[in-house]
């Protein structure tokens, strides 16, 4: 077991998935997958985010062959169409100006792979936005910066204020890794992530 925990690969340049990960104190690599993101013609945001966290598994796995690899993507949706990172402040404002008194879905895919199975699931959060001031988005907006963050609110900062409340099967999902989910699947390849953490786990 030992063996193939250091061999653990998250697949993602991600700073925040890659901050998710290690809290399971396991020793891990993080490559980034080159894979093309394009939507396929009439694919749902949900069916896109499942594909693309499969696919970022499976790239680095045929390189990677001894290896459990780890893939994920995250789409935020309102009404079923989905939401992008605003980019920047102005965007974020009229992100959140849009999305007052809404309730956003975020999809977060999660796929691990050894190279010939694969596991995958879509964890839903819905998030019920409350009924926003400008006032509040101008001074959350300056405060947190968010322009990097699809639905333009960091749940696990200060974003929080913004929601009237939230709800999910696995509360780490809208973070971008589900890591409830993610122990399950580590259990099912072999690597049980409460007996395999560690003290000072080494990862790149």
């Amino acid at each position: 077991m030992t063996n193939r925990v250091s061999r653990l690969i998250l697949a993602s340049s991600s700073r925040y998935r890659k901050e998710m990960l290690e809290r399971l104190r396991l020793p891990f690599e993080a490559i980034s997958p080159d894979i093309d993101e394009t939507p396929h013609p009439g694919e749902t945001p949900a069916r896109l985010a499942l594909r693309l966290s499969v696919e970022k598994a499976m790239a680095i796995a045929a390189n990677h062959p001894d290896s459990i690899i780890i893939g994920s993507d995250q789409v935020a949706t309102l009404d079923g169409s989905p939401i992008g990172k605003p980019g920047n402040f102005d965007a974020a404002k009229k992100q959140l100006q849009a999305l007052s008194g809404q309730c956003v879905e975020f999809h977060s895919a999660l796929a691990v792979t050894d190279g010939s199975r694969t596991e995958s699931a879509d964890i839903i959060t819905r998030c019920y936005f409350r009924q926003l001031s400008d006032a509040e988005i101008v001074h959350y907006l300056e405060i947190e910066k968010p322009f990097d963050t699809a639905g333009s609110a960091k749940a696990e900062g200060l974003g929080i204020t913004l929601m009237e409340k939230m709800e999910s099967d696995d509360p780490t999902s809208i973070i971008g890794l589900p890591l409830i989910t993610l122990a399950r699947m580590l259990r099912s390849f072999g690597i049980n992530p409460t007996l395999s953490a560690q003290e000072n786990p080494h990862h790149d």
